[in-house]
């Protein structure tokens, strides 16, 4: 989800205003796309990378976050829907930690379909810590080095329980994954659009569906 900061700045905003209409581009599509019959949606909200921003925006983003969680868990819950988090958010401050828990908490029998939330997520860091895991069982005898295979290694990730990406879509003009799913990544379709994402509604993703209904996956083969 790119561009909320350049969707600010053409309108001579601070860069919050255009966070806070992130948001609610958050909500269009969350809902649009239990619309369009999406299994699973996943939100790369916060990177381990964008700890380097300004102080005063990252509290910023981490206030709409807690806004977000408190504003939209009643909806979650009445529509079904399951939240998941990935990446080292546990790492956040406490209280936004417990909102987390709470929520997913709530939401966990629910029957679907799913909200995915990337926050202090890096695929780098992800695909090491399951490499980490793998060789430190291989190394107390309880895994045999043999046995690692791509399935194997793929249960180590923090999608383990979650269908194959299909489509990845990036906000902005911008053609970089920017450490985003990475090795789940590795047969998805691509697609990047220029539109900003706080201008991104159901239309936009409906779009999206449709040039991704058009491309032919081979994975591989003829």
């Amino acid at each position: 989800m790119d561009g909320n900061g350049r969707w600010a700045k053409k309108r001579f905003l601070p860069r919050i205003a255009g966070h806070k209409q992130g948001v609610e581009a958050v909500r269009r599509v969350a809902r649009a796309a239990r619309k369009l019959g999406i299994e699973v949606l996943t939100l790369y909200a916060f990177s381990s990378e964008n700890w380097r921003r300004p102080e005063e925006e990252v509290r910023d983003l981490m206030g709409l976050l807690r806004h977000f969680l408190a504003s939209e868990l009643d909806e979650l819950v009445s529509e079904g829907v399951r939240l998941r988090v990935i990446g080292d958010w546990r790492g956040l401050a406490p209280d936004l930690v417990a909102m987390i828990d709470a929520a997913i908490a709530r939401t966990v029998a629910n029957p679907g379909p799913t909200l995915v939330i990337a926050l202090n997520y890096g695929a780098q860091a992800e695909i090491l810590a399951a490499a980490r895991r793998l060789a430190e069982q291989a190394c107390d005898g309880t895994l045999d080095p043999s046995a690692i295979d791509e399935a194997r290694f793929e249960a180590e990730l923090a999608t383990a329980d979650l269908p194959p990406l299909d489509l990845l879509i990036r906000t902005s003009g911008e053609h970089r994954l920017s450490n985003f799913l990475l090795w789940q990544a590795a047969y998805a379709e691509l697609l990047f659009v220029d539109t900003l994402w706080p201008d991104f509604d159901e239309k936009a993703l409906a779009d999206a569906l449709d040039r991704f209904g058009q491309r032919q996956r081979r994975f591989g083969g003829l």
